[in-house]
């Protein structure tokens, strides 16, 4: 009775805080026949064009290999550019230091002299370029793929803008600052950490840096995150629900991956359903390599199921309970890296100011009253219902009717956790900002078609 008490209070207050700013989610459901709709994508506008394809694996191999399709360099177009659009790019180009790039990547000297010799050939090919780079920089990031570490978010922005559809904007409206100004991140952090490189002394070059590649790493994810969201920063333990306008809902404390094999990986995925008393198929490492496998064949234990497979090898299954290793709550996020946000009967770590314990799934605090939450928004399932399914004791899966999207990032810098505006920094557990940092220590190199990290996929489906 507690217990479901504490699930009914605990949902309330976060759903209908969602629900408040989401009249139209928040339509109780008409007593007509359940039927199985296509989910609704609480996302914007879908890309044109996919992701690249999904990387394929053997069954049970526990790493995927990336498909190797060699990046091609990206189209740049050529457009005829009059002078006074060129000049207004150079002014763009000018005070670029404000968004935390970088003016000389876009060849402001060769447009200033293109310029000077008037319309014509050359200057269209200046100033196309110099536009061309500084739009993909605005909307993508700086950062070469190589240099972002197991970074699997792709990010839609360049199908959904390309480059040639801003150029002709930007000229058919001699509007270049405003085209370009569109490409911002919309995330309160992105400003955040605009208004603290404004103030940081150009004397305290480092944390300048560090500031500029928080910046850009806003820029690797789609520009609007979409109108209810989950995202979760590795280095600051945290997982926060956001709401219309990324007005921040709760957050919610996490355990993520050890660093080393099991870091925790960085997605942009789609929450497809909760599962409330999960159970758990114990990977083969642990079946085979730590011998559980053998052990519960010789002496059976409450809470694990064995089948004996045709050829020979076992199959664990933990069934659902308080002791089981992903709690009484899942998050099904379906990919390749088999990581979701779950609960843990080791709520223990949650009292760490270092939360760095998992395998690469996201351990998550207050897990039931999270799940439940985005089964109500999701689901259309009533919270009598709901509470039922999760202190029953028994598997339930509750597919959702409204997808919601989930962004696991990391970010070294950033707003608190209050989102006051206040900008602190975040310890970097995975030694992910070195690669960044040299690389805008470096010239600006060429765009290629590359979307992801090329480094292998991991199966991380170890909770423990």
């Amino acid at each position: 009775m507690e217990l479901r008490k504490a699930l009914i209070a605990g949902v309330f207050a976060v759903s209908g805080a969602v629900v408040a700013a989401q009249p139209v989610i928040a339509q109780a459901p008409t007593a007509q026949p359940r039927r199985t709709p296509a989910p609704e994508v609480l996302l914007p506008t879908p890309a044109p064009v996919v992701a690249p394809p999904a990387p394929t694996t053997k069954a049970g191999a526990p790493v995927i290999g990336i498909p190797e399709v060699q990046p091609l360099p990206v189209a740049e177009p050529v457009m005829a550019w009059p002078l006074a659009d060129a000049r207004a790019l150079l002014a763009v180009i000018d005070t670029i230091d404000g968004e935390g790039l970088f003016a000389k990547d876009y060849q402001p000297e060769a447009l200033r002299a293109a310029i000077a010799g008037g319309a014509g050939s050359a200057l269209d090919a200046v100033a196309s370029k110099s536009f061309a780079w500084l739009a993909e920089d605005l909307r993508d990031g700086r950062t070469p793929m190589e240099s972002r570490v197991q970074w699997f978010a792709v990010d839609p922005d360049q199908d959904e803008t390309p480059t040639s559809m801003l150029m002709t904007k930007a000229l058919a409206t001699h509007n270049v600052a405003g085209t370009l100004a569109e490409l911002a991140p919309t995330h309160p952090d992105y400003q955040a950490l605009k208004a603290a490189l404004a103030t940081t002394p150009k004397t305290d070059a480092a944390t300048r840096s560090k500031i500029r590649i928080n910046m850009d790493r806003w820029r690797w994810l789609r520009r609007d995150l979409g109108e209810i969201y989950l995202i979760a920063n590795v280095p600051e333990f945290q997982l926060r629900l956001m709401k219309a306008n990324h007005q921040l809902v709760k957050t919610f404390r996490t355990v993520v991956g050890k660093p080393g094999r099991t870091a925790t990986p960085q997605l942009a995925e789609e929450v497809k359903a909760v599962v409330f008393n999960p159970t758990w198929t114990v990977p083969q490492s642990i079946v085979v390599g730590e011998g559980l496998g053998a052990s519960l064949m010789r002496a059976p234990r409450k809470g694990y199921k064995v089948t004996r497979n045709s050829d020979g090898s076992l199959t664990v299954v933990q069934q659902p309970g308080p002791s089981n290793s992903l709690g009484v709550m899942k998050i099904d996020m379906p990919n390749p890296h088999a990581i979701y946000l779950h609960d843990t009967p080791a709520k223990q770590y949650f009292n760490q100011a270092v939360r760095a314990e998992s395998h690469g799934c996201i351990r998550t605090q207050n897990a039931l009253v999270l799940g439940m939450t985005m089964a109500i928004m999701g689901a259309d399932m009533p919270q009598e219902q709901l509470i039922a399914n999760a202190t029953s004791g028994k598997y339930t899966k509750v597919p959702m009717t409204r997808t919601f999207p989930v962004y696991i990032s990391y970010f070294t810098m950033g707003q608190d956790t209050g989102m006051t505006g206040n900008v602190v920094s975040y310890a970097d557990i995975y030694r992910r900002d070195a690669p960044v940092l040299a690389s805008f220590a470096k010239a600006r190199e060429l765009k290629t078609t590359q979307r992801i990290s090329s480094e292998p996929v991991i199966q991380l489906d170890n909770p423990l």
